[in-house]
């Protein structure tokens, strides 16, 4: 067996061949037990114009041959201030000044979190330290991150401090209204995702407007972490930009650079800027790998390919199609309880063959069952997700949701072998 330690897996799951992928190219896996699968999740919810690239790998390989190692330690390099500024221009020049490159989301959400209290003390406001958060929200695993996450995933046990953070539930601007009334000058921040990547949770419009007007009257940073949702995940280069009320801070990761380079992104205004730039203050935030010349080229690229395959427009034809076969899928599907979710990031929340909710430690045998039925699913609360490629074709989602059906239906199968066998 390797030595390797894989992420999130039992050590009685680790070595299986099954899981071990040596190829992938558009929207196939090859597995090393020599099964070629149609990949349900766009890598890590990262990779939105499949895989194998040819102009966003010899963009990488260029700046690798040119540059080798350039950061942003201290420096600056040519590819990063193109790719910054290519960035401000996506989400919106007019209201986005300033790119901090960092390596991950979990990485960016620390990053932001030192960032929005340091604005607050440069303003004299020392007192704004807390950062809120909601209820369903997934922010990373790095230890600032670790802390906003709501989900109970060990953070105790990993002694992760959370004394500085709030979680409220989504969609609930009441509870953030109490929570602001009864604190009115400690809140630093709200970081909210526009859909919730745990549950596939859409916030409302109506809501997200009352969070702006919240932060108009009490004086926080609005952050958007578009870590999940950026580049066309939902059928816009980032969600926020529908926003009513524009948020301060920006966040973006996965679809950064279709999944090639470790990169994320955090996009602040002028206005927040402003203190820094006033007191020539220093962030004390760095990552040796963050900012690369061959992470900004991979960034570069990764903007002109989303630009000559117009994966905004194929996302949104894309959703469309979701919209009707999902549909479908509940009326014809027992098994499938409700859909949730928006563009092209879905979730099922599934049944028991006796009707029940799907208890969570099933899930993995569900996931396990449509991979067994051709396709990766990403696994989700009682449930599995969806998160396609934005290149998807239509046979290809149909593929895909042939997958599930089959693999629900195997599934079933062995659920009630095993519950005769108990008998």
């Amino acid at each position: 067996m390797s030595a390797l330690w894989p992420a999130l897996l039992p050590p009685s799951r680790h070595g299986d061949d099954d899981r071990c992928v040596v190829a992938a190219d558009g929207v196939h896996l090859t597995m090393k037990d020599g099964r070629r699968l149609l990949c349900g999740t766009s890598g890590l919810w990262n990779v939105n114009l499949g895989y194998g690239n040819a102009a966003i790998a010899d963009a990488i390989a260029g700046a690798l041959r040119e540059a080798s190692y350039l950061g942003i330690f201290r420096y600056e390099n040519e590819l990063a201030r193109q790719a910054a500024d290519v960035l401000v221009e996506l989400a919106g020049a007019r209201h986005f000044s300033r790119v901090q490159f960092t390596t991950s989301g979990g990485s960016a959400n620390d990053l932001v979190m030192k960032l929005v209290r340091q604005y607050h003390a440069l303003r004299g406001q020392t007192h704004r330290r807390l950062i809120v958060g909601l209820a369903e929200g997934y922010h990373g695993l790095t230890f600032g991150s670790f802390a906003l996450t709501s989900d109970s995933l060990g953070q105790q046990i990993y002694g992760v401090d959370r004394s500085l953070v709030r979680h409220v539930p989504p969609n609930d601007i009441r509870a953030l209204e109490g929570l602001l009334e009864r604190q009115p000058e400690r809140v630093a921040a709200v970081v909210v995702e526009p859909l919730l990547g745990t549950g596939a949770v859409p916030l409302r419009a109506g809501y997200l407007d009352a969070v702006g007007e919240l932060r108009d009257r009490y004086g926080f940073l609005l952050v958007a972490d578009e870590v999940a949702t950026g580049f066309g995940r939902l059928g816009e280069q980032f969600a926020s930009r529908a926003w009513r009320k524009a948020p301060d801070v920006l966040i973006t990761s996965k679809g950064l650079t279709n999944g090639t380079t470790p990169a994320a992104a955090v996009l602040v205004t002028d206005e927040v800027f402003d203190p820094f730039r006033r007191a020539d203050a220093l962030l004390a935030h760095a990552e040796t790998q963050a900012g690369t010349a061959t992470t900004a080229a991979a960034i570069l690229a990764t903007a002109g390919e989303m630009a000559r395959l117009d994966a905004i427009a194929a996302a949104r034809r894309l959703g469309s199609l979701l919209d009707r076969e999902l549909a479908e899928l509940v009326a014809a599907e027992p098994l499938v309880a409700s859909v949730s979710g928006a563009g092209c990031f879905r979730a099922l929340r599934l049944l028991t063959t006796d009707g029940r909710p799907l208890p969570q430690h099933e899930v993995g045998n569900v996931v396990d069952a449509v991979r067994t039925a051709g396709a990766v699913v990403h696994p989700g609360p009682q449930g599995i997700q969806l998160i396609p490629a934005l290149t998807y074709t239509e046979r290809q989602l149909g593929e895909l949701l042939t997958a599930v059906r089959n693999g629900l239906a195997r599934y079933a199968e062995h659920r009630v072998e095993a519950v005769s066998c108990r008998q």
